[in-house]
């Protein structure tokens, strides 16, 4: 029996014919995935963000890269990225911690910014890991967003959910793109909130994406730290070191503990939040920062805000008794050009009733929950 036999051109035109079926296979299938993907529309508006963001790096002249030169996993992660100058957060917002902020300053920034001063020695440069760990609400993640701003480096306020992916391989490769993305951007700063329930100690029973994305994420940190001539620093914030991994501990030599603020910071404190409030002229902030022990500086901005709102509640009464309803009161505001600076006239200043009347509101609360030291629990 005699084999059949092609001619070149048959062969050439079914491998031809082969290809385009194999080609529209591929792109129908990938059409369909892309499709039937529940990530796909969150991906679209990480690329819009990070657009976004890319976009106004560049308005200051501080872009190094553009959207082109980024993959698909650090695109998803330049969308947590911020420009130093739109940090609202200076130095001046923060009162009560010079000790901390010099020896930021010292150790973090300076270096940084005059890296010719340090470039003879490796024991001066800048640490690549920061631990600021302390009691919630004591301006933690303030100090974080200050320093970038006063560095003037890039910072990627990374949310640990994107690292999470359901499809096996995806979070080391996310993982992966936070590094090469910060090196792209250097100097740059990572801030980790809350970096203990992402980098907690690793035991037996992780899952095993989870212990491969830690051990992946703690290998190109090492690369970081290998690397004198990269200025990327991992910074973290928690109110639980102990939970942390002693592996990450060792590769944060720079730690900061943001203790509750004590009687001489708690008057600084206020005296920032207070600064372009009306008071009244007999106010006694030295008795407001005593009797606060146990306060942190969020409490103690909640503490004035109640006080505030004692004021306005005072103007809508007396307003009201003159036979006007709430509404009315509300949108008077909103009649004329004055009526503005006329309610603001209106508004008595804050006095020592409406702070103390506040400070007893938080209190109890605070008792009640169960984070009130006990001294004052007893007063």
């Amino acid at each position: 029996m005699m084999e059949p036999s092609f001619s070149r051109n048959e062969i050439i035109g079914f491998v031809m014919r082969l290809s385009l079926v194999s080609a529209v296979t591929f792109f129908s299938i990938k059409w369909i995935m892309e499709r039937v993907d529940p990530a796909n529309k969150n991906k679209k508006k990480a690329k819009e963000r990070a657009e976004e963001a890319l976009r106004k790096l560049a308005q200051n002249g501080n872009a190094p890269l553009t959207l082109d030169k980024l993959t698909d996993y650090e695109m998803l992660i330049a969308q947590n990225i911020i420009n130093p100058q739109d940090i609202k957060i200076t130095w001046g917002n923060i009162a009560g911690l010079d000790g901390i902020v010099e020896e930021l300053r010292e150790t973090v920034i300076l270096p940084i910014q005059r890296r010719e001063l340090f470039a003879d020695s490796q024991l001066t440069q800048p640490p690549k890991g920061v631990l600021l760990h302390g009691p919630p609400g004591c301006g933690k993640t303030l100090i974080a967003k200050a320093t970038a701003r006063e560095a003037g480096t890039r910072f990627i306020n990374l949310d640990v959910s994107i690292l999470t992916d359901k499809w096996y391989g995806e979070s080391q490769k996310l993982a992966a793109a936070v590094f090469s993305l910060a090196i792209k951007l250097q100097p740059c700063i990572i801030f980790i909130d809350e970096i203990d329930s992402f980098l907690r100690a690793r035991n037996t029973t992780d899952h095993e994406a989870t212990a491969m994305m830690k051990a992946q994420f703690m290998s190109f940190w090492d690369g970081l730290i290998t690397d004198p001539n990269t200025t990327v620093i991992i910074m973290g914030a928690t109110n639980r070191p102990q939970d942390l991994d002693a592996a990450i501990l060792r590769r944060m030599p720079a730690t900061f503990h943001i203790s509750m603020p004590n009687a001489h910071q708690r008057y600084e404190i206020l005296g920032l939040i207070l600064e372009n409030e009306p008071i009244e002229d007999n106010f006694d902030r030295k008795k407001i920062a005593r009797i606060t022990d146990g306060f942190s500086g969020s409490d103690l901005r909640e503490l004035c805000r109640n006080a505030s709102v004692y004021r306005v509640r005072d103007y809508m009464r007396n307003s009201m008794k003159g036979g006007a309803t709430a509404e009315e009161v509300c949108t008077s505001t909103a009649s004329g050009v004055d009526s503005e600076d006329e309610y603001h006239d209106a508004l008595r200043p804050i006095t020592m009733d409406d702070m103390l009347a506040s400070f007893k509101k938080m209190r109890d609360s605070k008792m009640h929950c169960g984070t009130l030291p006990l001294q004052l629990r007893l007063d």
